[in-house]
C-alpha cells in the first residue's frame, strides 16, 4: 500500500499559492505601466485594477494574499511600483493609505463577490462592477482618505476632496474588471470568482 508522505502539497494548495503569485507578479506587472503624478503626492497608478482583480478572481482570502505578497515584496525594496518605486520609504509617503488598502481592499472586493451571483457570463461580470466599487473603489479610498489625514496632516474635507480626483479614472477600472471578468466567464465556465467553492 502506497501512503503519501504528509509534507506533500496537496494539488489544490500548489493550485492556490501558483494564483497567488501570479496575481502578485500581475501588480508588479503592472507597475510598469508609468504612472502620473499630482500635486499632493499621491500618484494615478493602474495599480488598483490588480486590487479589484485579484478580489473577484481569487477571493478574499486568496486575494489578500496576493497584495500581502506584493507589499512585502515592495517593503524589501523591489521597485515595483508605478514609477519604480519601492522599499519601506513608500509606507511614509501620503500614499500610503492606499498602499496599506491593496490588501484588506481585495479581502472585500472578494468577499463581496463571492455572495453575489455569478450563473451566467453577464451576471458574473455585474457581481464583479458592485464588487470592484465596493471593495476596490470605496473600501481602497476609505484607507487612501485615513493615510492623508495621518501622514499629510489633511483634515477629513481635504483627504475626501483629493481621494474624489481619482474615482473617475477607478470607476473606468471597474468597468474593466467587469469585462474581464465576462471575459474569463465565457472561456472558463468553471472559474471560481470570489473563491466560492
Amino acid at each position: 500500500m502506497t501512503t503519501t508522505p504528509s509534507h506533500t502539497v496537496s494539488r489544490g494548495g500548489a493550485r492556490s499559492m501558483a494564483q497567488v503569485s501570479l496575481f502578485a507578479a500581475l501588480m508588479a506587472v503592472m507597475g510598469l505601466i508609468p504612472k502620473i503624478d499630482l500635486p499632493f503626492g499621491v500618484p494615478i497608478t493602474i495599480q488598483s485594477l490588480g486590487v479589484m482583480l485579484a478580489g473577484v478572481m481569487l477571493g478574499p482570502w486568496r486575494g489578500m494574499q496576493s497584495m500581502a505578497l506584493f507589499l512585502a515584496a515592495v517593503a524589501v525594496g523591489l521597485p515595483l511600483l508605478s514609477g519604480g518605486r519601492g522599499g519601506i520609504g513608500v509606507f511614509m509617503a501620503p500614499s500610503a493609505g492606499y498602499l496599506i488598502g491593496y490588501a484588506l481592499a481585495a479581502a472585500v472586493t472578494g468577499a463581496i463577490m463571492a455572495a453575489l451571483p455569478q450563473s451566467t457570463p453577464r451576471r458574473a461580470a455585474l457581481s464583479a462592477f458592485i464588487a470592484s466599487v465596493l471593495g476596490g473603489l470605496l473600501c481602497l479610498h476609505a484607507f487612501g482618505v485615513l493615510g492623508l489625514m495621518l501622514i499629510a496632516k489633511m483634515s477629513l474635507s481635504q483627504a475626501f476632496a483629493v481621494t474624489l480626483a481619482f474615482v473617475p479614472g477607478d470607476f473606468i477600472k471597474c468597468i474593466l474588471c467587469a469585462l474581464i471578468v465576462h471575459t474569463v466567464a465565457r472561456g472558463l465556465p468553471d472559474w471560481r470568482f470570489g473563491g466560492r467553492r
